[in-house]
């Protein structure tokens, strides 16, 4: 089953997508767009595209895990993208991904203008795999 996970963000918004089997992670790239509806529709024509069965959306609680405004966006996001899709859609604990992500990113010798560009598909890179392990640990 693939699945397709989401770091939804202000104007960028990372894409990563599972293998067929659902159990690694393959494709990424980043959707640049401000308003929630266009990038609906440009997520849901990637879960078309890639034959996607799932949606997980990063859904960024606070650290002491409370919610906030940006988690608020993220639950309106998932209504769009119910809508859009018909398809299931996860909200997952996204917390430090990004800076995770960055730190990767960081590591791997990317000077900020680089991280900048790949920094939200890392992100929902590391969102696919926590959620892909948690799939596994249940099976």
């Amino acid at each position: 089953m693939r699945v397709l996970a989401i770091d939804y963000g202000d104007a960028h918004t990372g894409i990563a997508v599972s293998d067929p089997t659902g159990l690694l992670a393959g494709f990424t790239t980043t959707i640049t767009a401000y308003r929630p509806e266009a990038v609906a529709e440009q997520i849901a024509a990637l879960a078309q595209e890639h034959g996607a069965e799932e949606l997980v959306l990063g859904y960024p609680k606070n650290m002491n895990g409370t919610l906030g405004p940006r988690a608020e966006r993220a639950e309106a996001l998932a209504d769009l993208l119910r809508q859009q899709t018909d398809l299931p859609v996860i909200l997952w604990d996204e917390r430090r991904t990004t800076i995770d992500a960055h730190q990767i990113l960081l590591q791997a010798g990317k000077n900020g203008r680089q991280r900048k560009k790949t920094v939200d598909a890392v992100a929902a890179s590391l969102i696919l795999e926590g959620y892909l392990t948690f799939r596994r640990s249940r099976s």
